[in-house]
């Protein structure tokens, strides 16, 4: 089981130190870990540190920052930190460039870097304009990347997608079947990905084009499918979530 983490176990919130998880959250995930013997892991644009104090007491497998920086689930830390002086270039354009700017926030995440205009969706295109200006020099090594009500920088090659397959190849995910539960635009390379492999793939929001074949209306809801889940799990039954219309 991959889950991402804002706008599927956590609502979104107008900045992302904002976010408050549901009190249910870090229970529902003990109980899915220990049904799946230690088989799921946070998959997620937000650093790791962040979910993790999220989360505590809790210690998951972590993919952050889109999978720039990972926690196997026997604890050892894999990074991508070859490209910091390229980002620490677009680090300081992009300072100076959103100076004064009402509305926005550049969050610096160290490896990547995100700029965030939900306080001000009429400043859509300037934000646009600003990151790719940001990136002009670094087109071979580092993409723009377009979420909800945020663009962000990070280095080439890496991405969701990646990082399960990754995990993928590890114990204790490896030779299972993989789930990936996310909303958004980041979420849609781990859905191909997971798609190819003959997994489950699943979307929480009930409008956005996605590639998912599953659909769960709501953060709320999918808390409580993954609650359930557990108990079906570990009784060695199943639970089901409603079929998305691919019409």
């Amino acid at each position: 089981m991959f889950l991402d983490f804002d706008g599927t176990l956590a609502e979104i919130a107008a900045r992302p130190d904002l976010v408050v998880i549901d009190k249910r959250l870090p229970e529902a995930l003990r109980a899915l870990r220990d049904a799946l013997d230690g088989a799921v892991a946070i998959i997620s644009g937000r650093p790791r540190a962040e979910l993790d104090a999220m989360l505590a007491p809790l210690v998951l497998p972590i993919a952050g920052l889109h999978g720039l920086e990972r926690r196997r689930a026997d604890g050892s830390m894999v990074s991508h930190n070859g490209l910091i002086r390229e980002i620490e270039q677009v680090r300081r354009s992009l300072t100076k460039a959103v100076a004064g700017l009402a509305g926005l926030q550049l969050e610096d995440k160290g490896l990547s870097l995100a700029l965030h205009y939900r306080g001000a969706p009429e400043r859509h295109d300037e934000c646009r304009a600003i990151m790719d200006k940001a990136l002009d020099e670094h087109r071979d090594c580092l993409d723009l990347l377009n979420g909800k009500m945020v663009f962000e920088i990070r280095p080439k090659g890496i991405d969701k997608g990646h990082a399960i397959e990754a995990f993928l190849d590890e114990p204790p995910f490896s030779g299972r079947i993989p789930v990936f539960v996310g909303d958004d635009i980041t979420d849609e390379d781990g859905f191909a990905v997971v798609n190819r492999l003959g997994g489950i793939t699943v979307h929480v929001g009930a409008t956005a084009a996605t590639g998912a074949s599953w659909r769960v209306s709501s953060v709320d809801r999918l808390l409580a499918w993954l609650q359930e889940s557990a108990s079906h799990i570990a009784a060695d039954t199943g639970a089901p979530v409603e079929k998305r219309d691919n019409a």
